[in-house]
């Protein structure tokens, strides 16, 4: 055991190997109808992420490690700086505001609730599915 063990303690390798989510990643403007269209029968979920932001990181972490895998919806991820105009568009089409990190619940074609920031983390955004 090394000073720096008997001092801080030994870490032992507690890591479990987590699922990848199932991240749709949505590129282009075609895929918002086909959001809309799909969210008649399931609902849709849009992810907005900064790859610049450490606030959003952390809150995709945290939504990453909180993520129930049996739920029945389509994950959609949007990176900002690669597709400012889908952000855009998607302020547009369902009079969002646009947030980042922002989560988007669609039913029914309507953006039926959001969240942003780290309310992101702080809410249960499956009763809303």
């Amino acid at each position: 055991m090394g000073i720096f063990d008997s001092v801080f303690g030994k870490k032992e390798n507690t890591t479990t190997k987590k699922e990848k989510l199932p991240w749709i990643p949505l590129e282009s403007m075609d895929q918002l109808e086909a959001i809309a269209e799909k969210s008649n029968n399931r609902p849709q979920v849009i992810f907005k992420h900064s790859n610049t932001c450490g606030i959003s990181r952390m809150v995709l972490n945290m939504f990453e490690g909180s993520y129930n895998q049996e739920l029945d919806i389509d994950l959609y991820f949007l990176t900002i700086q690669s597709h400012r105009e889908i952000s855009n568009r998607i302020a547009e089409k369902f009079g969002v505001r646009h947030e980042s990190p922002q989560l988007l619940v669609v039913k029914n074609g309507d953006v039926t609730f959001h969240t942003s920031h780290g309310a992101i983390s702080d809410m249960d955004f499956t009763k809303y599915l």
